[in-house]
């Protein structure tokens, strides 16, 4: 009789190489086996297609600043014509109304005497007259102005430089928080007889804390200082200021990850923990941890990235500040870059060195920093007959003539197939 085996879901790997043999691997469900293979097959292509997603996000994005742009640019041009348009009528009106002030001088001089008090109150009138619609004019303009796309333009780009204040002032209270309440007290802890932290520990988990704080306490005085002479803003040489220090933040990024490792494994002391509890149980804090004050200087970079693409969008392109602010915007996305490429760099080693740890035999295909990790799962490879039909076997089984369960780790450029063995080690399959 024919057996009635259960679904069971195959696929297979094949290598360009003539001595690789193609591989035969199987899943318990049909989505994991999808998930394998579309993995899989858009590993190598991976990066391309996320450098390609972020440049056309950023040309979407240049695209409509510079549409935006245009629009203002042609509202003001319009807004110059009928300005110089209502001059030359204004001129026209002073020049006809100088004439008409000539003839009454005239006319007051050839006039008898007993007419000087009706002259009087002519004047008077004409004065009252001229001043009633000089001001009505000067109302319109200043009204118009008001409701033009410019003056629009300014109110948004004052919203974006005092909510840019406010989070500046947020910021530097939280530095102000983590130096005080946790780095300097356990730099006193650390000096004591029975220290529960060691100085370099400390120095480890700060690193550059202190002066992150002391930047950003100038930045924001400097800040308060340029909204105290508003409707005049200056902000560019304040950028100036910061752009030469951002070396600090790559420091204190880079070393991010490190820091928590640290701070982990420094908390299974019971006294230091204890005293670590104390520390974030105050007011200040507001029941937030050590590890989330640790975290806020990393989004730092791109919120300043964010806050000067809104000024950009909102600052007219003939702007004194155009060209500096720009300039500071590509300094802090070059270095957002690097940053971000560090860090996803330094995560993808410490990934591939904690494998390979894994591996007995160890793997030396693991220590090229240049593949990224993908995916990793247990999948169960299927040997090929000599007919080329499937066979079963004993699950676990080492045999090429047998089916066994692997753990698969997939990278961009290599897939590693291993057995476990014991104590959670595995073994590379031969």
């Amino acid at each position: 009789k024919p057996l009635c085996l259960p679904l069971q879901h195959y696929f297979t790997v094949n290598f360009n190489h003539e001595n690789q043999k193609t591989l035969e691997l199987r899943t318990e469900d049909a989505k994991d086996c999808d998930e394998w293979v579309a993995a899989i097959a858009h590993a190598s292509y991976r990066n391309l297609a996320t450098e390609h997603e972020a440049l056309m996000q950023k040309y979407l994005h240049l695209l409509q600043i510079v549409e935006t742009e245009k629009t203002v640019a042609k509202q003001l041009r319009q807004q110059i014509e009928d300005g110089e348009i209502e001059i030359e009528r204004l001129k026209a009106e002073i020049a006809s109304l100088l004439k008409d002030h000539e003839r009454i001088q005239a006319s007051q001089t050839s006039a008898p005497s007993d007419d000087d008090s009706d002259i009087k109150k002519i004047k008077k009138v004409q004065s009252f007259l001229r001043g009633w619609l000089c001001r009505r004019k000067w109302k319109t303009i200043i009204q118009d102005y008001i409701r033009s796309p410019h003056a629009d333009s300014m109110r948004k780009r004052n919203q974006v430089v005092f909510s840019m204040l406010e989070a500046e002032a947020e910021y530097v209270q939280q530095l102000h928080i983590l130096v005080n309440n946790f780095l300097r007290p356990l730099r006193m802890a650390a000096s004591s007889k029975k220290p529960p932290i060691t100085h370099d520990d400390v120095s480890s988990i700060f690193l550059n804390s202190e002066t992150i704080m002391f930047l950003h306490q100038i930045f924001y005085q400097g800040l308060k200082a340029r909204i105290s002479s508003w409707p005049t803003l200056v902000l560019a040489d304040l950028f100036d200021i910061l752009l030469p220090m951002l070396n600090i933040y790559q420091e204190f990024v880079r070393n991010h990850q490190y820091s928590l490792q640290i701070l982990a494994h420094c908390k299974q002391n019971r006294d230091f923990d204890k005293l670590l509890k104390h520390y974030e149980a105050k007011p200040d804090c507001e029941e937030r941890t050590l590890e989330t004050f640790l975290t806020y200087p990393m989004f730092q970079i791109p919120r300043y990235i964010l806050t000067l693409h809104e000024l950009l969008a909102h600052t007219p392109h003939e702007h004194v500040e155009r060209n500096s602010l720009d300039y500071a915007k590509s300094k802090l996305e070059e270095l957002s870059r690097i940053m971000h490429d560090e860090v996803s760099e330094t995560e993808n080693i410490r990934k591939n060195l904690a494998i390979e740890r894994m591996i007995i035999e160890g793997c030396e295909i693991l220590l090229d920093t240049s593949q990224t990790f993908v995916r990793q799962g247990s999948l169960i490879q299927v040997p090929m007959s000599e007919k080329g039909k499937i066979t079963r076997g004993r699950l676990g089984s080492l045999s090429l003539r047998k089916e066994g369960e692997r753990q698969c780790f997939l990278f961009s450029k290599h897939l590693i197939i291993c057995t476990r063995g014991s104590g959670g080690k595995l073994h590379l399959t031969k």
